[in-house]
């Protein structure tokens, strides 16, 4: 028999309580329980950066985190990025500049390209390929992704999706 074990975590500003399997990953239970099917499973050993999300502030490879140790945390995924039906500043500029192809790959280049300019504002060129470093592209769109975040850098549209939030779980969440 599995044990299941309670957790509350709040995910893209909202809180949510879940009963889960000691041995599920993040991954599983966000894409599994909350259908939160952004965050891709692709590797499993946390070496192609697909289901990149943020946890309490720093982006982890979801695939190696298991649910229980994120319990009480604060997690952010591509979905969270932007209110529901709309696209943050960063998402739109992968569009605009050919930053995606399969789409694979892009909610974790996302997610790490928000991290970096969370970080570094106004990134260099190498700057910004250290910073995605961890997460790979099975198209090659490396050049249409560095563009990508050198144009929300540059057009100053990065701004961060706790910024543009205005939900009172994010609020009551932060630390």
């Amino acid at each position: 028999m599995t044990q299941v074990i309670p957790i509350e975590l709040t995910v893209n500003g909202r809180r949510r309580a879940l009963e889960v399997a000691a041995h599920h990953t993040l991954l599983e239970v966000l894409r599994d329980d909350l259908d939160l099917t952004g965050t891709k499973e692709c590797c499993l050993v946390g070496e192609c950066g697909a289901c990149t999300v943020r946890l309490d502030g720093r982006i982890v490879d979801s695939c190696l985190v298991l649910a229980v140790e994120a319990d009480g945390g604060e997690v952010t995924t591509a979905e969270g990025l932007a209110p529901e039906g709309s696209l943050s500043p960063l998402q739109a500029a992968f569009l605009d500049h050919g930053g995606v192809q399969c789409g694979f790959c892009i909610p974790g280049q996302v997610m790490a390209a928000d991290d970096l300019l969370r970080r570094n504002p106004h990134p260099t060129v190498p700057e910004i390929q250290e910073g995605l470093a961890g997460n790979l592209c099975r198209c090659g769109c490396y050049e249409q992704i560095t563009e990508a975040v050198l144009a929300a850098a540059e057009a100053a549209a990065f701004e961060p999706a706790d910024a543009r939030s205005t939900g009172s779980d994010r609020e009551e969440a932060a630390r």
